[in-house]
């Protein structure tokens, strides 16, 4: 499985894992950047909170209930800074055109409210 595959995928399986090992997988939606993918979530979401510990990451293509649609493959990622978030968010919003724009309306909406967290993008690099 190449980054080019997960990229073309319309979900991707983002598995990080808690500090005990467990893992804990994710289905996300994504874009392809260049060499590495690019999500976003909540700050105080999980799977942020587990990278902040563990870059390790598994990737593998899957449906939008999480089902695996390819072979697992290891990979790591970061939490991106404000700026490149911004980023992300643009390029999530074009690549899932109007469903994307009110999703990433909708969660910039919540974040607003007093005491939210806001988004975060998630850079991933696939191994190998």
């Amino acid at each position: 499985m190449t980054l080019n595959d997960l990229g073309q995928s319309k979900y991707l399986s983002l598995t990080t894992f808690r500090k005990d090992g467990t893992p804990v997988a994710t289905p996300v939606w994504l874009v392809r950047d260049g060499d590495a993918l690019r999500v976003i979530t909540q700050a105080n979401s999980g799977k942020a909170k587990r990278l902040g510990n563990d870059s390790r990451v598994l990737l593998a293509p899957c449906d939008a209930r999480g089902n695996l649609k390819g072979e697992q493959v290891e990979g790591t990622a970061t939490l991106e800074d404000a700026t490149e978030t911004a980023r992300t968010a643009q390029l999530i919003e074009k690549r899932y055109g109007l469903l994307g724009k009110i999703f990433m309306w909708r969660s910039r909406r919540a974040s607003s409210k007093p005491g939210a967290a806001g988004q975060v993008g998630i850079r991933v690099s696939a191994a190998g």
